[in-house]
């Protein structure tokens, strides 16, 4: 059978057209309708129809979403389908089974139908970029919480004097803002350095960089002692933009095992994950968005 599914970003939509098994029959790209709910459907409308026999559709898009409903409550930075019977308005156009799924949550199914995390019952994603996404995994099943926001990790505090600033927040500290932040200050500069730059920089040895690279990263092994402390993991996986970076999981699983050695010493209760990296990288959202769709 054939599916077509569709990623819903804040600047463009992916779209493609696959199989049961996750395999990429089409692929395309297209700018999102920045204006209204009705624009946005008649984009999804179009791609629809470039296809013949297709058996249903499966939607990722940021926000707070209600899979079960087919409802949004939030959309991101889009804002026009806040508070959206998304899916009964869809289908008055498509006349098809479909449904709609959190785009962090949709990367985390792909990890669990097909990647990563196929094979375990209990477990964590974590995807970095500008914020943070996150997604808990209880019984090879994500959790999405009774308000449906389990998950949104960019807002755990990270500092008990400055809980009510969100520069403290994860996302600040730890997204890739963060990053080029203490690496300005290592370097005493304000040049808006890419991530791909201060890699570079990294893995030609820049002592400055090297030390406020594994600083940012010995954070994140914080939170995710913290995640594990709460959830006893089998594997936490990690994935975004960041992530194809070697020297950054290197550095996590660094930092992670020297936080989890002494905790170990005082005696900490958990076991030790695994940290892998997300398989599915940018393709992630589409092929969860089919697999949520397959197991509604």
């Amino acid at each position: 059978m054939k599916y077509v599914v569709f990623d819903i970003g804040g600047s463009s939509i992916k779209y493609a057209l696959m199989n049961e098994k996750g395999v990429f029959l089409d692929k395309g790209k297209t700018p999102v309708p920045k204006d209204s709910l009705n624009h946005l459907f008649d984009v999804l409308e179009e791609v629809y129809h470039q296809y013949q026999g297709v058996a249903g559709i499966g939607i990722s898009l940021p926000g707070v979403i209600d899979p079960i409903r087919g409802y949004a409550y939030t959309s991101g930075a889009l804002r026009y389908y806040d508070e959206t019977e998304f899916v009964k308005l869809l289908q008055k156009r498509i006349a098809l089974p479909i449904t709609i799924g959190n785009d962090a949550k949709c990367a985390a199914n792909a990890e669990i139908g097909f990647g990563s995390l196929k094979n375990i019952d209990d477990g964590a994603v974590l995807v970095f970029g500008t914020g943070i996404g996150g997604c808990l995994i209880k019984d090879h099943k994500v959790i999405t919480g009774k308000h449906f926001s389990a998950g949104e990790v960019s807002s755990i505090i990270t500092d008990y004097h400055y809980g009510t600033d969100f520069n403290y927040a994860w996302a600040s500290r730890n997204g890739i803002k963060g990053l080029l932040n203490r690496v300005q200050e290592a370097l005493n500069t304000k040049e808006n350095y890419s991530g791909e730059k201060i890699f570079e920089m990294a893995n030609q040895g820049d002592k400055k960089v090297l030390a406020a690279l594994r600083e940012f990263t010995f954070e994140i092994s914080v939170q995710l002692m913290n995640i594990n402390t709460w959830f006893d993991c089998e594997k936490i996986a990690i994935g975004g933009g960041i992530s194809v970076q070697p020297l950054f999981i290197q550095l996590i699983n660094e930092t992670f095992d020297e936080i989890f050695e002494a905790y170990k010493k005082a005696y900490y209760p958990c076991a030790h994950p695994e940290i892998v990296l997300c398989t599915y990288g940018n393709d992630a959202n589409l092929i969860g968005a089919l697999y949520q769709h397959l197991i509604r």
